[in-house]
């Protein structure tokens, strides 16, 4: 199933055997991890609702080995359990890391697990005993890629509703994930984000800390196994808004803080980068904001506006995310409304800068334009977050969109979409790796008593798809945008995985 829009083709990934679309089920919130030995080897994850009647959720994931054109759906990691908020990430050797919250119906823990894929998201091996991974709702983790003392050390953080049971905590992991340290509290607890680590070893975490106030946190130590992690430098950050709940994405985030750093080795090596899809004061819609800091955080810039549609309250740029190629540049994506006469329809835009984010490209719709509202299952919303990964000539992109009609609902549903995205202002093929990692990777141990996820339904390699593009979706009739509800204080509690 692929759908075509201006020169880019999104195919699609939660497929069944033959490469058609599996009526009936929804799937969304959809990371993506690519090879950097071999970029035509990708793997996304997503949760995998089999039923949209139901609220009960699974860990989908599809892998490729042609840059994204075939997608092949095995199953989920594990049957019958719960999980949710996956979370891909590669090292620089071509292995995937799965994170996983698991979970139940009733929702009455949240703790997550790891898994490792050495064949190419091919198949997963448990890492951790389930729980054993420690974290919570909302996990976020990245894998130390320098030639440091925290070489192959995996750092993750969560939203503060844990297995631990209190506060916005942080874990690492020395061993491949096999076992986590206990949690640490991260001060000004910062939730919603991601973490990256600079060329140095230096860790650093940004999130939202409630209200106007983002924090990045720095822990200069993380990499020295033998130390208790602490966090020593603590910047507030302005990103000219608020992260919002609700609003065009029913229960869900509009928007999560995504932080990433350049370790391209040029001018802009190290600085440290953040956004988010905020509200800004006086709002009831959300922009795509950016900020940068190149003295290792202890200064951010002033917010600068991704979306180049002006101020318009009336229009959505919501779930904005980005990538940082290894070459510097910076890639975005978020979903956008501003072509939409009804404010919901939205379509995925791109935006790219190559002066460390002081300027961004024009904006350009990469998608054609899909419904939010429809296809959702038992649990209103199209997950919380998509994402980007780069490359030195383009980027990969995740998103979930509503292009596939239902015909036993009478609406559209929630499937999980790749496209590449590039400066060139069309798709382009994925390029051959340039260069062999220069890092030497540390042995994972492998995990004693896991067996290989149970898969379900079994697949075949998809063979190739129809060259007519699906036609687009007719707009349906929608009204003005709901009402947002007005954030809960700090903290938001669980936002139903």
């Amino acid at each position: 199933m692929i759908s075509v829009y201006g020169g880019f083709i999104s195919y699609q990934a939660n497929v069944d055997a033959n490469g058609n679309n599996i009526l009936g089920d929804a799937a969304n919130e959809c990371p993506i991890s690519v090879d950097p030995t071999d970029l035509n080897k990708m793997t996304i994850a997503w949760r995998q609702f089999n039923d949209v009647t139901s609220n009960f959720r699974q860990g989908g994931w599809g892998y490729t080995t042609d840059g994204g054109v075939h997608w092949t759906f095995p199953g989920i990691l594990q049957n019958n359990v719960f999980r949710s908020d996956p979370v891909t990430k590669s090292d620089e050797v071509g292995n995937f890391f799965y994170l996983s919250l698991q979970s139940n119906v009733q929702q009455s823990f949240f703790c997550d697990d790891l898994w490792r894929s050495t064949n190419g998201g091919q198949t997963w091996t448990e890492q951790s005993p389930d729980r054993g991974a420690g974290g919570g709702d909302k996990e976020w983790f990245t894998i130390d890629k320098t030639a440091g003392p925290g070489h192959g050390f995996q750092y993750q953080a969560d939203d503060g509703i844990n297995c631990s049971g209190g506060g916005v905590q942080f874990q690492r992991s020395t061993n491949g994930g096999v076992t986590w340290q206990s949690p640490i509290t991260i001060p000004n607890g910062p939730r919603y984000g991601t973490l990256d680590v600079d060329t140095n070893g230096n860790l650093f975490i940004g999130g939202w800390s409630g209200g106007t106030t983002f924090y990045c946190e720095r822990s200069s130590n993380a990499q020295i196994g033998g130390q208790t992690p602490t966090f020593d430098r603590s910047t507030a950050v302005s990103l000219g808004g608020t992260i919002v709940q609700g609003g065009i994405n029913g229960v869900g985030l509009c928007g999560q803080v995504f932080l990433a750093i350049d370790r391209s080795g040029g001018s802009t090596n190290n600085n440290i980068y953040m956004l988010a899809s905020v509200e800004p004061s006086g709002r009831s819609t959300t922009d795509v904001m950016f900020v940068r800091s190149t003295d290792g955080g202890l200064t951010f810039s002033a917010p600068l506006r991704i979306n180049d549609d002006g101020i318009n309250p009336t229009k959505w740029h919501w779930f904005g995310t980005f990538s940082v190629a290894p070459n510097g540049r910076l890639d975005a994506v978020w979903y956008d409304t501003r072509n939409a006469a009804n404010n919901t329809d939205s379509q995925l835009f791109y935006s790219y800068s190559t002066d460390g984010g002081v300027t961004w490209s024009p904006n350009v719709a990469v998608s054609a334009a899909f419904n939010p509202f429809e296809g959702y299952p038992n649990q209103n919303k199209i997950g919380d977050y998509i994402t980007i990964v780069s490359d030195n000539s383009g980027g990969n992109v995740a998103y979930s969109a509503t292009f596939n009609f239902n015909p036993n609902r009478g609406q559209h549903e929630e499937d999980v979409y790749y496209v590449r995205v590039s400066p060139s202002g069309g798709a382009t093929p994925t390029p051959t790796a340039t260069a062999s990692a220069t890092a030497t990777a540390t042995a994972t141990p492998t995990a004693t008593a896991t067996p290989t996820a149970t898969v379900t339904p079994t697949a075949t390699p998809t063979p190739t798809p129809t060259s007519t593009p699906r036609p687009t979706p007719t707009p349906r009739s929608e009204p003005t945008p709901r009402t947002r509800p007005t954030p809960p204080p700090r903290p938001l509690g669980p936002r139903s995985q």
